[in-house]
């Protein structure tokens, strides 16, 4: 085994950080388009001097230092880009917090993080202004104070401190499953990322141009909207997402990629059949959907509008980054399949007792890769990640085929045991999604007298005149195992999620 500690670092020894990929294509494409957003347009050459400069005035006129933290709170905007890559730069990371945080909220991931600086957008400031922090010692609002900061910084010359292994970014989990937690991403899991969706998706070269829909303060949505520029590609950022106006934007031609989680899919193919007609032919080499399962009804629906040649179902998680990927290809010959391994990337799925589990048996899905978080931030302070032997579970449980293709059946949390049985609430949902009127489904174990849990399933209803409870009961009942039927059908109007799509189960648990 070599002794990596022992090794000298080569003089032609290069740190991986993000910037790197951004800077050397600003050097290949000065004048190239790398950020757009409405009517604002950043070329590589800008975008580099701006970073250099927040960077400078970073140190200089709000008095940072590396190794501290800042904060953003905003929607997707060009600003928001443009500070992460700086304070990273300068060894600063940025906490990337969501725009729909409340008060409360914002007061406690701000002072978990210890942020120091707090970048704010102008929509977000009557949040930030009622807010109680203990270690913000200015916010800077984006717009002319942020432009004055900036232009404090012009004219001073800027070479970058980070290292590979130094934090880029902070963001924190949704706390779906208990308090949120920061995830330390380092520099050089982020770049190898970016590497690895190159390769898989076909859609980050310098001649590619990738709409940004997801949330920049979600590790997804950060990662695919730096990754086109890391190549030299251009990315356009959309703020608020409408249905048509995506669905028109896509068919003019001018995107070759996308990412979407499945709530703004659920929302493009409930579109009227005339407008989806008009719009079936796209430009896209990808369609990359992730944060929350795609149903394989949803899925076979996106086949049938834009062809079998672009849809892409990512797993992962924001510590691991990406663990799997299914294929276009693959997405009507393997149902329920999240794919196989991304590139670089082992998994295994292990027995209670952390033995690997046979082909076709369930076990808990481990990931190990270089794509992988240094830790947590919480409480003020380090925590080590959660690792056995350098693997990390998600909590989900998942079966491989004989091709070696991962299917996840739930998250463990999710599991429901009743009379004795494991039930995986997922399964359930699949039925229930291919109910002519179910738009949207989530089923969740409640506590139950005699079976311990009992199955009660969260659904919303499309068409009129909707289904009563008994026609759904027994739409389950011709597909599934008796034991496997929900006992209880209750009707909403939404289900609760977070910002990213993914269906908030401990709320309708507690309700």
């Amino acid at each position: 085994m070599i002794n990596t500690h022992a090794l000298q670092v080569p003089e032609t020894y290069r740190p991986l950080t993000v910037s790197s990929g951004v800077r050397t294509s600003a050097l290949k494409y000065p004048d190239r388009v790398a950020l757009r957003h409405g009517h604002v347009e950043r070329t590589f050459r800008d975008l580099v001097k701006r970073i250099d400069a927040l960077a400078i005035a970073a140190g200089t006129s709000l008095g940072l230092k590396p190794g501290q933290h800042i904060g953003i709170l905003a929607p997707n905007c060009i600003a928001y880009i443009e500070t992460v890559l700086a304070l990273s730069d300068a060894g600063m990371p940025a906490v990337t917090l969501s725009a729909r945080l409340n008060r409360a909220e914002l007061t406690e991931v701000c002072n978990d993080a210890c942020i120091r600086v707090l970048f704010v957008h102008p929509d977000c400031l009557n949040v930030a202004g009622s807010a109680t922090f203990k270690t913000v010692e200015h916010q800077v609002v984006f717009g002319p104070e942020y432009e004055s900061l900036l232009q404090s910084g012009v004219g001073a010359g800027f070479r970058p401190i980070a290292g590979e292994w130094d934090i880029f970014s902070i963001p924190f989990t949704s706390g779906t499953t208990g308090r949120p937690k920061g995830v330390m991403l380092p520099h050089r899991a982020r770049a190898l990322l970016f590497y690895a969706m190159a390769v898989e998706y076909g859609c980050f070269g310098p001649e590619d141009s990738f709409l940004a829909i997801a949330p920049l303060a979600h590790g997804a949505g950060l990662a695919f909207a730096i990754a086109p520029i890391f190549f030299g590609g251009t990315c356009e950022l959309v703020t608020t997402f409408d249905a048509s106006s995506v669905i028109g934007r896509l068919r003019d031609g001018r995107f070759t990629g996308v990412f979407m989680v499945p709530t703004h899919l659920h929302a493009i193919l409930s579109l009227s059949d005339d407008v989806l007609t008009a719009h079936r032919n796209v430009a896209l080499k990808s369609l990359i959907s992730n944060a929350a399962p795609l149903s394989q009804r949803v899925k076979e629906q996106i086949v049938a509008l834009w062809g079998d040649h672009l849809l892409h179902e990512t797993y992962g998680s924001t510590e691991v980054g990406i663990a799997c990927n299914i294929r276009p290809a693959d997405q009507l010959r393997k149902q329920g399949s999240v794919g196989l391994a991304f590139p670089n990337c082992a998994i295994e799925l292990r027995d209670p007792d952390g033995r690997e589990v046979p082909a076709n048996e369930i076990g808990e899905l481990y990931t190990n890769s270089p794509f992988m978080f240094s830790g947590y931030w919480q409480q003020g302070g380090v925590r080590p990640p959660p690792l056995q032997g350098g693997w990390f579970s998600a909590g989900d449980l998942a079966r491989k085929d004989d091709e070696g293709f991962i299917h996840v059946v739930d998250r463990k949390d999710d599991m429901v045991i009743s009379g004795g049985l494991n039930i995986y609430p997922r399964q359930i949902e699949e039925v229930l999604y291919r109910h002519p009127q179910v738009a949207e489904a989530a089923v969740v174990g409640v506590s139950d007298e005699k079976w311990g849990e009992r199955l009660r399933a969260h659904v919303v209803t499309r068409g009129q005149p909707a289904p009563d409870a008994e026609a759904i009961i027994a739409y389950c009942r011709d597909r599934l195992s008796g034991y496997k039927v929900p006992r209880d059908i209750v009707f909403v109007e939404s289900l609760p999620k977070n910002a990213t799509g993914k269906i908030l189960k401990r709320s309708l648990r507690a309700q």
